[in-house]
């Protein structure tokens, strides 16, 4: 133990009698450390942010679209065709084992006004369970009910971003705003939810009872059709089982022979979630492989400033040899030094990295989750930079001939 304080001392006494060439060798690994340590916060942060977006949509989501249309040889999205209907959600509820909600949803882009303002958004009828199923409560008023369902009332729940444009700082229960001419009773603000992982706003949304929507907003000759039905499963471990009995189950029900394709797709978010979140595990990596060249770079530095050391100190190392010292004991001394050089150099870096996180988080607006785990495993990658780097300037120091080191002038 007292060999090695010995050598932290005289690697010590070494490093300040050069402090600026010390500090320049340093350089390297501060900027290494520093850079590791933000990347990663950026990645870990934009992965958290994307986890929080995913958790907004609601958990274990099956979407089920209608078909798509062909006119003109151009082929038009899913959607465009109604071919689902709320007897398709009844059964899916019905019929489908580990199905917890079904809700189907008639979607459609309308102008809102209150007073004189107004405001273009997506109004959406749907029944009671789609709140349950996508886990949004309402920050004020109440939900509608299923008999306001059944008796096509004319009540709304407005999204945050909505609210906030036609009414400011008013509140906005039990006031009336006009829906394509319509009168709605505002019963209810939806607890704000943000952006989805495609950037879409979420609480830009207004909804009304699906009876609503079907009779007095979006009329169709088409009686019960809907644009899409929302589905949840019981758990992740049956999603795929219960996506393909609603593909067999509407099948059946819109008769569709088996060598036509269908008139409706099922899309599972869960699959959609997890490959949003493997793309952002890979940019965090991706990130902290990118920092960790200037790690390196500041360890090819710490090589040649000890390679330097060990021509300077040539005479000083055949005088210990001389007096007994061992190979291995100059060896670990020019090792302790160069670890000495990196970790002081990775507390600095670590330093460097907390502080431009925070700049970088407090101008770009960029969400970024500090880590301690990362700021360790960066903080041990400059300690073994240091000894890997320094290995070969210390062994060549050690195998130093006396006699030729006493003569080196």
């Amino acid at each position: 133990m007292t060999a090695v304080l010995a050598s932290i001392m005289i690697a010590l006494r070494a490093i300040l009698v050069n402090k600026l060439r010390s500090a320049l060798t340093m350089l390297g690994i501060i900027i290494g450390v520093g850079a590791v340590i933000a990347m990663i916060a950026v990645g870990s942060g934009a992965k958290a942010r994307i986890q929080e977006q995913i958790a907004s949509m609601g958990s274990n989501i099956l979407i089920v679209l209608s078909g798509s249309s062909t006119s003109g040889g151009i082929r038009f999205g899913a959607g465009t065709v109604p071919t689902l209907k709320v007897e398709d959600a009844k059964a899916i509820l019905r019929e489908v084992p580990n199905v917890k909600h079904a809700a189907p949803s008639l979607p459609g882009l309308a102008q809102v006004v209150f007073g004189n303002q107004n405001w273009s958004t997506m109004v959406t009828g749907t029944i009671p369970e789609l709140l349950q199923i996508r886990e949004w409560p309402v920050a004020s008023g109440r939900p509608f009910t299923q008999q306001e369902v059944d008796g096509a009332a004319k009540v709304c729940l407005l999204g945050k971003t909505v609210a906030e444009n036609l009414f400011g700082g008013l509140d906005p229960v039990g006031q009336i705003v006009r829906i394509k001419d319509v009168p709605f009773t505002v019963i209810g603000v939806l607890a704000p939810k943000g952006q989805t992982t495609f950037g879409q706003d979420q609480d830009d949304t207004i909804y009304v009872p699906l009876t609503t929507a079907q009779k007095r907003l979006f009329g169709t000759r088409f009686p019960g059709m809907v644009r899409f039905i929302t589905v949840q499963a019981t758990g992740p471990e049956v999603m795929k089982e219960v996506e393909e009995q609603i593909t067999a189950l509407l099948r059946q029900r819109h008769r569709i022979p088996p060598n036509q394709d269908n008139d409706f797709s099922v899309r599972n978010l869960t699959e959609i979630a997890a490959s949003a979140e493997q793309s952002a595990q890979v940019m965090s990596l991706l990130l902290g492989a990118i920092a960790s060249i200037s790690l390196i770079v500041g360890g090819i530095g710490i090589m040649n400033i000890m390679l330097v050391s060990v021509t300077e100190r040539t005479r000083e190392i055949g005088i210990r040899i001389a007096v007994g010292a061992k190979g291995r004991d100059i060896l670990f001394q020019f090792l302790i030094e160069s670890l000495v050089l990196s970790l002081i150099g990775g507390i600095l870096g670590i330093g460097l990295g907390i502080a431009g996180t925070m700049v970088l988080s407090s101008f770009t607006q960029w969400p970024v989750l500090l880590a301690p785990e990362a700021i360790a495993l960066a903080f041990l990658f400059a300690g073994s930079v240091g000894v890997f780097f320094g290995f070969y300037p210390a062994r060549k120091a050690s195998l130093l001939n006396p006699i030729e080191a006493l003569r080196y002038e």
